[in-house]
């Protein structure tokens, strides 16, 4: 079925919120590859009931426009991006995510479709850590392994949600959830903010921030499947990934702990290729993408990680992020059952992942980035969707 699409249209709604007393710090704008001089545009929020969950909580979704073609939605369940909407060189809009137009279907049950996925993103060997003398046992919900948050991560939570941020050049909505003592079975309250932000510039960018009261790993990341072109396969867009190295695994996709060169193999990006180009080389295991790579990094700011194109619509989509890695998910679990927005059949290699991360099982791996966040510091992490087209 071919993508829906829609041209372009400005609106304007206006609405006063409170702003949620948070502790965010927004990052400044790192170097990049490309520069946007003297743009011009409008961006303007709204907000609905998009319905009860289960467990009895309203959620609300929000949509973030600009002038130039740019539309996300957002809902508070799961501080998931249900839909991103981008034009293409002609100026036609279509949607360049997975998921779906209804709660509904998100309650059912998918693989984390444009999530906010924590406590801890990716996996933790056997789902146990040890941490200041203390050992803590966590749902095995991924083969042996612990995967993004557990059972119940932020995925499957309603957040409290508020505007904070309706200009001409910006709009902004931030989500708030407290994950208490003990949830999934990780110590501490921990207190997270999750921010949305759409610029004139065509950035949707993602602010993290997250407090605690005891030790605890945190790793947040959104688990957005890309397709650029709207549906079919993305084997022929291109990809280019900042990444010289990658964290090799075990047979369950637990890193060893090496840190190997990409020269030679499947997860060489570093210059720009088809995604399908070699992606035979991995169908033994796992099947396709899903590997860690880590990212070249000058510095603590935020800085390229990734840029995907789609030849046939000339989307461009670039990454940038604060964090030390990104895993690069090929949707090989993708069978066809699902269908999402729009009348789009979800099929094997039907979107690319990118998550902005520290590396997976890092709680276990004292020579990894650390993941540990103690009472007194804040988590703070930065990811930015940059969209063009040409």
């Amino acid at each position: 079925m071919r993508p829906q699409t829609r041209k372009p249209n400005c609106w304007n709604v206006s609405i006063i919120a409170s702003i949620f007393c948070s502790s965010i710090l927004f990052l400044g704008l790192g170097c990049s590859t490309t520069v946007e001089q003297s743009v011009t545009g409008t961006t303007s929020i709204g907000v609905e009931n998009w319905g009860k969950s289960q467990d009895g909580h309203f959620v609300k979704l929000y949509t973030l426009k600009n002038s130039r073609g740019v539309t996300a939605k957002i809902s508070s369940y799961g501080a998931l991006l249900t839909e991103l909407w981008a034009p293409d060189r002609n100026g036609m809009a279509g949607n360049i995510v997975l998921g779906f137009d209804n709660l509904a279907q998100y309650e059912k049950g998918h693989p984390y479709f444009g999530a906010t996925v924590g406590r801890v993103g990716n996996r933790i060997a056997k789902g146990r850590f040890t941490l200041d003398g203390k050992e803590y046992h966590l749902a095995v919900n991924n083969g042996p392994n612990h995967l993004h948050g557990g059972l119940k991560g932020f995925d499957k939570v309603v957040w409290e949600s508020n505007i904070v941020r309706n200009t001409s050049q910006e709009v902004a909505v931030q989500f708030s959830y407290l994950s208490a003592d003990g949830e999934e079975g990780y110590p501490g309250n921990l207190f997270v903010t999750v921010t949305y932000s759409l610029n004139v510039r065509n950035e949707l960018r993602i602010d993290y921030a997250a407090t605690t009261d005891k030790a605890t790993p945190v790793n947040l990341t959104n688990h957005s499947y890309f397709n650029l072109a709207g549906s079919g396969d993305v084997l022929g867009q291109e990809l280019y990934l900042a990444a010289d190295y990658y964290t090799p695994t075990d047979d369950t996709l637990i890193p060893t702990g090496q840190i190997a060169s990409v020269k030679g193999t499947a997860l060489d990006f570093t210059k720009t290729t088809a995604i399908g180009a070699r992606i035979e080389q991995l169908k033994t295991f796992p099947g396709g993408y899903d590997h860690n790579l880590v990212l070249r990094r000058t510095g603590d700011g935020i800085e390229l990680a990734a840029r995907a194109r789609d030849p046939k619509s000339g989307r461009v989509i670039e990454i940038l992020t604060t964090e030390p890695g990104v895993q690069l998910y090929s949707a090989i679990h993708l069978d066809g059952s699902l269908t999402g927005v729009g009348g789009v059949i979800y099929n094997k290699f039907g979107a690319f992942c990118l998550e902005t991360q520290h590396f997976p099982d890092s709680i276990n791996r004292p020579e990894f980035p650390s993941a540990v966040l103690r009472p007194g510091k804040t988590f703070n992490s930065s990811t930015i969707f940059r969209l063009s087209a040409k």
